[in-house]
């Protein structure tokens, strides 16, 4: 009753004039910033940090959660139109939301993707105002165990749903990991892929990764593709979600929160992981398996949903622990810290102001976010208008840009255009690109943490499965593992039974 109490009197400051202005501002510069490929919410919020100087905290951070997801949906509408995706947690709208943009349906692809966004940051933002205090005090018994068995549980996921093989899935899911070994151990320090460039110390930035597997790759593919064949522009279709699409996406809209908040919650890296395990999941309870990788509504709907939970979630842990999941999550404490705010348990009663004013404008953000982007779906689809060479070339341009703006070196773009290469390569020979990039996000994270579990446990190998969670989640690895296999066996025993009784009947019969 409590937290009731103190969201109505947040509600009473964010519905303030200037603050819902702040607000819309932060959704228009979130969503315009996020269609630029390479730039996502982490850099919007850090580059608008100097223009809030002049503004009181409530209002600054009433903004950056309008620019948060704004962003978020602006790296979505790129990454569905062109495949291109802004930022990391948009790169599995690519999958299906890319194929259905090129069947003409971008515009519906882009209407289930703010829905989706609305739904699951509605009820991530609940979930927050009601589990904050209780999911914080389990986000403390994580430990680095628990942390390996999620991110396993992660690699055989993607590894397995994706692309004609698992074996294809697993050779992309390595070629990720290998870029991801790219800089400093972060335990010994020494200099691991760099050949010598101190440049290469840091790694390879996931944006620059991400826009040149996706973007480069596929501009590349496009380009040796059209040289034989006219590119013709891509019809845009009606702007509106039909019944059946409804029907389709309506549960992977509720479905999406409660796997993106938890993960946003606890420190597990973010949406990256939730988002995947969401399509996982959609393609498992799909009637409409067949049309995966063809452009499935539901492959959209679920993953754009947990996203936007998942981000509610990060606040969580950031507001009531001090602790940032994200690099969004954690420009937002420098901006805490700017003002001379220390978040943590104390923060709900020393500014209480502030939190719930923060908590109340995300409910407010999320109708702003679909009341000005749901009527401009047609408009952006309209992009895909622009006839292929051109449309290509301008991606190719803001790539480059995007890239050079995550560090400024001109190596970055060198990198960009090997990566691009690779990615050309993988649709070249049918390597499925997401494991790729789920190898760079996770795999240093995975490593640091495994070596990590094998200290604590002085090397031995039971230290990584000596919790409950860690053993539950083990056990839903080799049930994913196991599933094909005992599904093959099962439906081998039932044509065998069914053509020996209609042996039988034959026989009996005669």
């Amino acid at each position: 009753m409590d937290s009731l109490n103190s969201l109505l009197d947040g509600f009473g400051t964010a519905l303030t004039p200037m603050n819902l202005l702040w607000a819309a501002i932060g959704v228009l510069l979130g969503t315009a910033i996020g269609v630029l490929p390479g730039i996502g919410p982490a850099m919007a919020v850090a580059l608008l940090l100097p223009v809030t100087y002049g503004l009181d905290p409530t209002g600054a951070f009433i903004m950056f959660a309008g620019i948060y997801y704004g962003a978020m949906f602006g790296g979505s509408t790129t990454s569905i139109l062109l495949n291109t995706p802004g930022e990391s947690a948009a790169v599995v709208a690519a999958i299906e939301g890319n194929p259905m943009a090129k069947a003409g349906r971008g515009a519906q692809a882009l209407a289930a993707a703010a829905i989706g966004h609305f739904a699951g940051g509605m009820i991530g933002t609940i979930l927050l105002v009601a589990l904050a205090p209780t999911v914080a005090s389990l986000a403390i018994g994580i430990g680095a165990p628990d942390y390996v068995a999620i991110m396993v549980l992660a690699f055989i996921a993607v590894t397995s749903v994706l692309g004609a093989s698992r074996i294809r899935g697993l050779a992309s899911l390595l070629i990720g990991l290998t870029i991801g070994l790219v800089g400093l151990d972060q335990m010994t320090g020494q200099q691991r892929l760099t050949f010598g460039s101190l440049q290469l110390a840091d790694g390879v930035d996931v944006v620059i990764v991400a826009v040149g597997l996706f973007a480069i790759g596929e501009a590349l593919w496009v380009a040796a593709h059209l040289r034989r064949t006219t590119g013709e522009p891509i019809p845009v279709g009606r702007p509106w979600l039909g019944r059946g699409d409804l029907r389709r996406t309506w549960k992977p809209w509720l479905r999406g929160p409660l796997i993106g908040f938890p993960f946003g919650a606890i420190p597990a890296g973010g949406a990256e992981i939730p988002t995947f395990l969401s399509y996982v999941t959609e393609k498992r309870l799909s009637k409409h398996r067949g049309q995966f990788g063809k452009g499935a509504i539901e492959g959209v709907a679920g993953p754009e949903s947990a996203a936007s939970a998942s981000a509610a979630g990060t606040l969580v842990s950031m507001l009531t622990l001090g602790l940032p999941t994200t690099a969004v999550a954690a420009v937002m404490l420098a901006a805490f810290q700017q003002y001379g705010i220390q978040p943590g348990p104390l923060l709900f009663e020393r500014e209480p102001e502030l939190v719930w004013g923060l908590i109340a404008s995300l409910f407010v953000g999320m109708v702003l976010l679909l009341a000005l982007n749901l009527p401009l779906a047609p408009v952006w689809a309209k992009l895909l208008r622009i006839p292929r060479p051109y449309l290509y070339a301008g991606i190719l341009f803001f790539a480059a840009v995007g890239a050079y703006a995550v560090g400024g070196e001109s190596l970055d773009l060198v990198i960009l255009l090997i990566i691009g290469l690779i990615g050309f390569g993988m649709r070249r020979y049918g390597l499925p690109v997401l494991p790729a990039v789920i190898g760079v996000i996770l795999g240093p994270a995975a490593e640091q943490q495994l070596r990590r579990a094998l200290q604590i446990s002085d090397g031995s190998v039971t230290g990584l499965v000596n919790t409950p969670f860690s053993v539950t989640v083990y056990a839903i690895v080799a049930l994913i593992l196991a599933w094909p296999l005992v599904y093959r066996v099962v439906v081998v025993r039932r044509r065998n039974s069914r053509k020996a009784g209609g042996k039988t009947g034959a026989v009996s019969g005669g």
